[in-house]
């Protein structure tokens, strides 16, 4: 996947983590993206830890762990501002 297509999958995780843990959060369009593409580095890191597989490539279940990083970093991006 290249470089824009890392964006877009950001985007879309960090979208949905918003949606799955409403609330007020500061920096808007930039920081969801930086969360979403973040969100699926460490959500490929936990798959790999625990034998689900990786974050390589557009699939379902690379998605749902994209989603589940970004979640996880938005819990923690609000627990160290709070």
């Amino acid at each position: 996947m290249g470089f824009i297509g890392w964006i877009i999958f950001g985007l879309i995780a960090g979208v949905i983590a918003k949606m799955l843990m409403p609330g007020r959060d500061p920096g808007g369009f930039f920081v969801t993206i930086l969360i979403g593409i973040l969100g699926a580095v460490v959500g490929g890191f936990i798959g790999s830890a625990l034998g689900f597989g990786t974050v390589d490539s557009f699939s379902l279940g690379s998605f749902a762990l994209a989603v589940l990083g970004a979640v996880i970093l938005l819990w923690a991006y609000r627990a160290a501002r709070s």
